[in-house]
């Protein structure tokens, strides 16, 4: 009995370890099964690491949020959310390549994600990548027809190429979409300004100042167009304003100061150019400006000295040595006068150009 009672255990502990074989047909659906299980498990682990990663983004912590849209990209690799905010996250982390490369994986999954493009050319711009900003914005026009947004970053991207008649019209589109949009306005009159349509440029000021009348630089560049109308008066009082906006606007200081210069009152042009220079001692015209008040009361060192600082500031400053080049002349040193001219020439400068071939080529 007792040999009998070991040999049922043992046939108990086999049954107790069978597996079921299944048919074909049987296996296959089994598989299926399991693979759906999977899938669900893998979904819901992408979800789960797709919220960490936008907790992470809204606490600022891209690194992590990146980390985590990874974690979940690689538990669904269609994952489109996860591939867009971790090209934002990439974005707003400054790397600006790597948001590119994720954003441009995210449009071959979907070619029609409007926000993907507009956030590649987000990146592009700042990479300076302006042909593809444009032809990404481009995209955008046609599956958003209506994003403002779009067409004023267009603009300003055309305005960065110079093109600026087509900048007008993205602008005027932004207008027709966003009646209220004073960047669109100002930067559209700033168009008309570099074409040298002063009229069209103060029309396009005005309005962008009547929708935002804090804005200084508005009315910086008001006084810019009216010095070119050859309304003074009207210059000052919209110099004066920017600067009763923000009174540490250096800029509007040294076109104030440049207007006064014009108009002869070489007193009220220093003191606005030392007071641009106090506010921003990095900030090359302001010396310059000063340099040519020095060089005027005949303290040729003095200006030479403010030309230099001017140069140093910025090396392709051409008109800085156009006139140290006077300066230099007029200090008995022909031979660095002309050096200063040539160089003038090669920046562009047509003043340098002019006395170099009057004063230098024999």
């Amino acid at each position: 009995m007792k040999q009998m009672f070991t040999l049922l255990f043992l046939v108990a502990g086999m049954i107790a370890h069978a597996q079921i074989e299944l048919t074909p047909a049987e296996q296959a659906y089994q598989d299926s099964i399991n693979k759906v299980n999977a899938a669900n498990a893998a979904t819901a682990e992408a979800q789960t690491a797709y919220n960490e990663g936008i907790n992470f983004f809204s606490q600022q912590q891209y690194d992590k949020a990146i980390a985590a849209f990874d974690k979940a990209i690689v538990g669904d690799a269609k994952f489109e959310a996860a591939y867009y905010n971790k090209g934002v996250a990439q974005y707003k982390k400054q790397d600006y390549k790597g948001a590119v490369e994720t954003l441009s994986k995210l449009v071959k999954l979907n070619d029609e994600h409007e926000k993907a493009y507009f956030q590649r050319a987000l990146a592009h711009q700042k990479l300076n990548n302006l042909s593809a900003a444009l032809g990404d914005y481009d995209q955008v026009h046609f599956l958003a027809p209506k994003n403002a947004k779009a067409f004023y970053n267009a603009g300003t991207v055309l305005f960065l190429m110079q093109d600026y008649d087509k900048a007008i019209n993205k602008f005027s589109k932004c207008i027709e979409l966003d009646p209220k949009n004073f960047e669109a306005y100002h930067d559209r009159g700033s168009c008309y300004r570099m074409l040298k349509q002063y009229d069209k440029a103060l029309v396009d000021y005005n309005k962008a100042a009547e929708f935002n009348s804090t804005s200084a630089f508005v009315y910086n560049n008001i006084g810019s167009v009216k010095k070119m109308l050859k309304d003074f008066e009207g210059a000052r009082n919209a110099f004066s304003k920017a600067l009763t906006i923000d009174p540490k606007f250096y800029m509007a200081y040294n076109n104030r100061g440049v207007m006064n210069l014009e108009q002869g009152k070489p007193t009220e042009a220093l003191r606005d150019f030392e007071k641009a220079i106090e506010l921003n001692p990095k900030y090359a015209p302001a010396y310059s400006n000063r340099g040519i008040i020095k060089h005027n009361n005949k303290d040729y060192k003095g200006a030479i000295d403010d030309f230099n600082k001017a140069i140093s500031l910025d090396a392709n400053y051409g008109e800085a040595y156009a006139n140290r080049a006077a300066s230099k002349e007029m200090n008995r040193d022909m031979e660095g006068a002309c050096a200063d001219w040539n160089k003038a020439s090669e920046l562009g400068s047509g003043l340098g150009k002019l006395y170099y071939s009057g004063n230098c080529e024999y």
